[in-house]
């Protein structure tokens, strides 16, 4: 490392999905149903979208056109050029709980987790499948089982999905038409949780993996939503870290000269403490690895 994390982008709700994309970070605020964009250094802020039924996860199709996660009503919108939002696709028939976040690939495929049960309820987990949204919006599930699948990356012709609530991340081999191959250990941090209420399974997740962001060696980053902090794993280990003080539960690679690591903070997850504050921040630190 070779600085301390500035803040970029402060009094927000609760950040999530950020992305570098033509010269800008682009993130999603839950709970002002935000998505917006800003420089590097956090000024010329844009509000990009309004999503009422709270934005997450962020990617792009081919054409430029921008997917956006519709959290509570389970769907996938999509940003035409003039700017209006339409369906791209329906995955309530697919979800457990509310739509997470999501990975466009260079082909336009959209992956996407969800939470598997609700979470700000404090319903009792369970796993979740990950879906496959194609180019023309067909919609097909790749795989089943997962502990809250949520942040992924893909590395050549693998997808890396970290289960949050697994104490692991995954990884599949894809092929050609996007289908996943077994699911495989990419990195295990403990095992997985036996519990049956949310509150055990909570304890018995040491490393909670949440958004995440490949490097040019192939080493994932990844905010680990329970330990105030993002972490680097390479060859299945932790090699190093940032640690903030606060939560971390997404982060970016991107800036310039693709050295900048954006975390977004936030003091908890909890809805009914992240709603009505405005604690959240994009914070920014540099690494010696760029992004690919």
């Amino acid at each position: 490392m070779s600085s301390e994390p500035v803040v970029v982008l402060e009094k927000y709700s609760f950040l999530e999905g950020p992305r570098w994309h033509e010269g800008r970070i682009w993130v999603s605020d839950f709970y002002t149903n935000q998505v917006v964009s800003a420089r590097a250094d956090g000024s010329d802020v844009r509000v990009e979208a309004e999503v009422p039924t709270q934005p997450s996860g962020l990617g792009w199709l081919p054409d430029g056109r921008l997917l956006i996660v519709s959290m509570r009503d389970q769907r996938i919108l999509r940003r035409e050029h003039d700017g209006s939002l339409v369906e791209h696709a329906d995955l309530a028939p697919y979800c457990g709980g509310p739509l997470n976040d999501m990975h466009v690939d260079d082909q336009g495929r959209a992956y996407s987790g969800n939470f598997g049960f609700d979470l700000m309820g404090g319903a009792d987990p369970r796993t979740a499948d990950l879906v496959r949204v194609d180019p023309d919006g067909t919609v097909t599930v790749v795989a089943e089982d997962l502990w809250f699948p949520n942040g992924m990356v893909t590395i050549g012709s693998t997808l890396v999905v970290n289960e949050t609530m697994g104490n692991r991340i995954s990884a599949f081999d894809v092929a050609a038409d996007g289908s996943l191959g077994p699911r495989r250990d990419w990195a295990v941090f403990a095992d997985l949780p036996t519990g049956t209420d949310i509150g055990t399974v909570l304890s018995q997740t040491t490393v909670g993996p949440d958004g995440s962001a490949v490097d040019a060696e192939g080493g994932v980053w990844f905010a680990d939503a329970f330990g105030q902090r993002a972490a680097r794993v390479l060859g299945g280990e932790i090699v190093s870290t940032v640690d903030v003080g606060t939560g971390v539960y997404a982060v970016a690679l991107g800036g310039d000269d693709g050295h900048t690591l954006f975390l977004c903070t936030a003091p908890s997850f909890a809805e009914h403490e992240r709603r009505p504050a405005r604690e959240a921040a994009l914070l920014a630190v540099t690494v010696e690895v760029p992004a690919p």
